[in-house]
């Protein structure tokens, strides 16, 4: 299986490295195939794909996880150009709070894109896109500069970006929306995120940056999640779920109640 394989790599690149005590570990993208080779493992087309798993849609193997410090947990970064580093960290897992009321909004969603929409992030981004989610969260008029933007951040190496939003506010302050997409299996989390910060510091430095997760849910719902720097790190700020209905189904009784909740916030 390309999970197994795949583990096999990531320990032993791990251990490798690996000495009592440590909370930093570095390593080279070109080891991925040097221990693939030893191992007699057959790799993907895409090498990348073996540390993209275990940052996005796998746990670490539970060799690896074992050897955290206490209350600290693995994670993957980006550590400069064609490099990586195991890092230990507070864990955080982000997932949407399913407690939370469903705002329904009228599908402004052209026909033909509803009709060959698929389920991933593409998707996603598309009803985003096209019901102006971003600018109904966060209160600011918004436009789409850039999808899938790619770049390098100093000290970070090539970043991306699934699409990247600016916008103005009734002040005529600037912000910068840096998007991520998570459709399928595919996970948020604080490594992403502290990428798309470093990526807005460094290419958008007179923005004021806004970090935004969005992620299908279960039921097709969207939720859109948004995130700030704080003195304990990266910390969610805000989060709404909505849901996409025909125009006809949003009722009377529904925008009354959503004045309601607007005047308890």
């Amino acid at each position: 299986m390309k999970t197994n394989r795949y583990s096999q790599i990531i320990e032993r690149i791990f251990f490798t490295h690996y000495s009592r005590g440590a909370r930093s570990l570095s390593f080279a993208r070109e080891e991925i195939e040097q221990v693939a080779a030893e191992l007699g493992v057959k790799l993907p087309k895409n090498i990348g794909d073996v540390i993209y798993s275990f940052r996005f849609r796998e746990e670490l193997p539970e060799s690896i996880r074992a050897t955290a410090p206490e209350g600290l947990a693995w994670v993957i970064k980006l550590g400069g150009k064609a490099r990586y580093k195991f890092v230990a960290e507070l864990p955080w897992v982000i997932q949407p709070n399913l407690g939370l009321i469903r705002v329904k909004i009228p599908d402004s969603t052209p026909g033909i894109i509803s009709k060959y929409a698929l389920n991933d992030e593409q998707a996603l981004l598309a009803l985003v896109r096209y019901n102006r989610l971003i600018d109904i969260f966060a209160g600011v008029a918004s436009y789409s500069l850039q999808n899938h933007l790619r770049t390098t951040v100093e000290g970070i190496g090539q970043v991306e970006v699934d699409e990247l939003y600016v916008g103005l506010d009734r002040r005529g302050a600037h912000y910068v929306f840096p998007i991520q997409a998570k459709g399928g299996r595919d996970r948020m989390n604080l490594v992403q995120i502290e990428q798309d910060m470093a990526l807005c510091a460094e290419k958008f430095p007179r923005l004021i940056c806004r970090p935004i997760g969005a992620q299908f849910l279960s039921d097709g719902g969207i939720a859109i999640l948004e995130f700030a720097q704080t003195e304990v790190g990266i910390r969610l700020v805000g989060e709404r779920h909505y849901h996409l209905v025909p125009k006809g189904s949003l009722t009377a009784e529904d925008i009354e109640s959503y004045r309601s909740i607007k005047e308890a916030d």
